[in-house]
This record gives structure tokens, sequence and C-alpha cells, in this order.
């Protein structure tokens, strides 16, 4: 539970999600990878199309140091402790025409995987420090499907085990007031 508030009666789920980079290394369960992939599975898409795919490994499989691999060096040094990494992908087409919401609908996954992650006591980090055009490659995706992020899943650790420049920021972040963000009418900047 963070100390973070809203006077309005948001859920805690939203208050209490954050995105940690210490993690303890745990194997996650098939029963929890499963649980977290049906999370994904069960979110809304324009049209029901599901543009999204997750590629994923986990530490020890024949994947893992590939996939981290992918990630810019300063998300591989603390990611290398979580317990999934996830590479969210989705197919710009859908009915044989581009797809205007592919990557909307793709974000709406991995928050429901994120959300779930909070739900059974884990914590997600999603990133774009991601060397995208290698990750194309190397995990094989179509040029009509983009590469959109990737995350990681793990238990909490203490900050202690993250180095000395990230210590310090390894707690939950504030937010933008609703009044910067949300708007009646036209665009504000």
């Amino acid at each position: 539970m963070t100390d973070r508030s809203t006077d309005t009666q948001l859920d805690r789920l939203f208050l209490d999600r954050w995105s940690p980079r210490a993690f303890d290394g745990s194997a996650l369960s098939e029963t929890e990878l499963h649980t977290l992939f049906d999370a994904a599975r069960w979110a809304p898409s324009a049209f029901n199309v599901q543009p999204w795919r997750l590629l994923y490994a986990v530490p020890g499989d024949a994947n893992w140091e590939r996939f981290l691999g992918l990630l810019v060096p300063f998300n591989q040094g603390w990611a290398k402790d979580a317990s999934l990494l996830v590479f969210f992908v989705s197919a710009m087409t859908a009915h044989d025409k581009p797809s205007h919401s592919h990557s909307f609908d793709t974000g709406a996954a991995w928050m429901s995987l994120a959300l779930q992650a909070q739900l059974m006591g884990l914590h997600a980090h999603g990133m774009t420090g991601v060397d995208f055009d290698a990750a194309r490659a190397e995990l094989g995706v179509p040029e009509d499907f983009r590469v959109e992020a990737a995350a990681v899943v793990g238990r909490k650790a203490d900050a202690s085990i993250l180095p000395e420049g990230l210590r310090a920021k390894e707690a939950p972040s504030s937010r933008k007031p609703i009044e910067e963000i949300a708007f009646a009418g036209n665009f504000v900047n």
C-alpha cells in the first residue's frame, strides 16, 4: 500500500499500482503466468480484433538472455532480476485495412496485465527503453506488426539491491492534477 491519495472514490488498486525497478528474481508459477496472460486476453479492443501479441521469457529459459539483450543497457541492469519479461506487439492492420487503434488496444492489454499483477501481489514495470529494430529482427516480428513496448513483472525487492543512483527513485511517483489532463471541449496545452 502506498501513501498516494485522491479526493475521488478511486479504487486503491490504481493508487497502489506503481512501477518498481527492484525485483527479487523469484520464479512465477505456470498458473501465475497463465493468469497474467489471461488478464491481457480480456482487454477491450476495437471491433474485438485483439491486435496484441505477447512474446515472453522467464529467467533460465532459452529466451531470457536474448530478450534481456534487446533492452537498453540501463534497463538491462535492473530488469535482470524480474520474473517475467514481455514484449508487447500489435497488428497494425485489421480486416485488411490499417488499424487506427492497434496501439491503444495493446495498451489496454498492458494495463490489464499490470493491474492483474497488482492484484496478485506482484509489480509490473513497462518500458520503451528497447532497441526496437533489434527486437523486430530478433523476435521475428512481421512488417505489419509493431513492437510497442516491453514490461517486466515480479515480486518487489528492497531498493538496496539497486545501484546507488536508483535507490532514491524507488518509490511511487505523483501524477499531474486532473485539471492538467482532462478538458471539456477543445484541446488545451
